[in-house]
């Protein structure tokens, strides 16, 4: 690590105090950019990547809420609106105990590099609420989001800052958001992503994620002249991107394994098919159950519940050839990322923004797999909501045909992007590198043309 690296870390840490994720975030980024900042000097004189770190704005609020019983609860609300450089403020809602400063600027502060990425005219934020969603009533839902949004609203806009869904945000939560905001500025305009098809949602956007994360796992597999097809393949998580990042793996000929959430996770050696993806499906989206009763539902399948004390999870403690983290982050630490070398693991894509640590990014890095980091590989989401964007500029809506070719292009893009920087300074097929250094570009060149601000 330089000592600009290292002063520069220091300066974050005695400025966001117990905010680890965010410390996590700025350092695995600033080591890749080290290559950068000695080739060019301009970069370092006029403090750009200083200025990225420090959000342009953060946005703290009370949301106030009254339950099914009638007992007042009072909910936080943020949003980090982090960089505007290339474009409006983009990035998700998260609706989750865990939600809290800290790592809503990690998740904006990778947001800003994930978005620069795609190509599309993007900045980077994310908010959220520390409200849980799970075991809520329909009713609580919209209460709370209403409540939510009738502060957000001033802070959001089409133009401005363009939020979407995370955990805990879905179609539900995005359709009460959306109908509160209209009601408050009395305007239909592309303010959310993630909407209804019957009011200017896209077609694809909930796939996105998931799509994307296969996606470029393809490209990578493309590189030594493989494919998907027959092999097996540890997903963990059972949301969204998981459950999409499971569709395409079975489109493309590979078998997926495992499956979790919060509580444990599954591991069905005979395969998790079509059949068993609609069950996960109808658990999670609709009854809104626990992976548990997977395996109370197919023999085939075995359940681990979730033992904190055991220093590495057990899920990526099995036989296979790739991996797709789908969760959330830090689900991969040291131990784990070893065990997945050991069993034989050599392409990593990462669907969950973060999910491992820097040691065991690191294991990667030296057993030089496919490792692509989520800025990279989960920007599939967010590039499908810069489509849904344009759609909604436009008035229009794209076939599903057009929208995942247009997803496609992105990816392999992203991808390439990835390569040909990582072997521009000097690091061939560090897909970290490749991805840090190609997202900080665009956003460094751009701030250099506004100036000071």
């Amino acid at each position: 690590m330089s000592n600009y690296v290292k002063d520069l870390m220091a300066q974050v840490k005695a400025k966001n105090p117990s905010e680890p994720e965010f410390h996590q975030a700025v350092e695995e980024v600033t080591e890749s950019l080290a290559l950068v900042l000695d080739r060019h000097p301009e970069y370092r004189s006029m403090k750009v990547l200083e200025r990225i770190i420090e959000p342009e704005r953060v946005i703290m609020f009370r949301v106030p809420w009254v339950n099914d019983q009638g007992e007042v609860q009072v909910n936080r609300g943020f949003r980090i609106e982090m960089n505007s450089a290339i474009g409006p403020y983009k990035g998700g809602l998260r609706f989750h105990p865990s939600v809290n400063l800290g790592i809503l600027k990690f998740l904006a502060f990778e947001q800003v590099f994930k978005n620069s990425l795609t190509t599309l005219p993007m900045g980077g934020g994310k908010g959220g609420s520390d409200f849980d969603p799970k075991g809520k009533s329909d009713n609580e839902v919209m209460r709370f989001c209403q409540s939510f949004m009738s502060e957000l609203f001033r802070h959001i806009g089409p133009d401005t800052d363009v939020p979407a869904g995370d955990i805990g945000v879905g179609g539900r939560e995005i359709g009460f958001l959306f109908g509160m905001y209209k009601k408050l500025r009395n305007e239909f305009t592309g303010v959310l992503t993630g909407k209804g098809l019957n009011w200017g949602g896209s077609l694809i956007r909930p796939e996105a994620t998931g799509y994307g994360s296969v996606y470029f796992a393809a490209e990578m597999l493309n590189t030594r002249n493989e494919s998907l097809a027959d092999k097996v393949c540890l997903v963990s998580g059972s949301g969204n991107v998981a459950q999409y990042t499971v569709e395409k793996i079975l489109s493309l000929g590979g078998k997926v394994v495992t499956l979790s959430d919060s509580s444990g996770y599954i591991y069905d050696e005979a395969g998790i098919g079509t059949e068993k993806l609609n069950y996960v499906m109808d658990l999670k989206n609709k009854r809104r159950g626990r992976i548990k009763e997977y395996a109370d539902k197919f023999s085939s399948a075995v359940y681990t519940p979730l033992d904190p004390q055991m220093g590495f999870n057990p899920l990526w403690n099995h036989k296979a050839d790739c991996a797709f983290p789908s969760a959330t982050q830090n689900e991969i630490n040291a131990k784990d990322a070893e065990n997945l070398i050991k069993n034989g693991i050599y392409v990593v894509s990462e669907g969950a923004n973060m999910p491992t640590t820097i040691d065991g990014v690191n294991i990667f890095l030296d057993n030089k797999i496919l490792y692509g980091p989520g800025k990279a590989a989960n920007a599939g989401g967010v590039a499908v909501s810069g489509l849904e964007m344009s759609q909604n500029s436009m008035r229009l809506g794209w076939s599903r045909e057009e929208v995942d070719q247009r997803l496609q292009t992105i990816m392999k893009d992203i991808h390439k992007t990835c390569l040909d920087v990582s072997e521009r300074f000097g690091t061939p097929g560090n897909y970290v590198n490749g991805a840090n250094i190609g997202g900080f570009l665009k956003v460094a060149n751009t701030m250099l043309d506004h100036g000071v601000i």
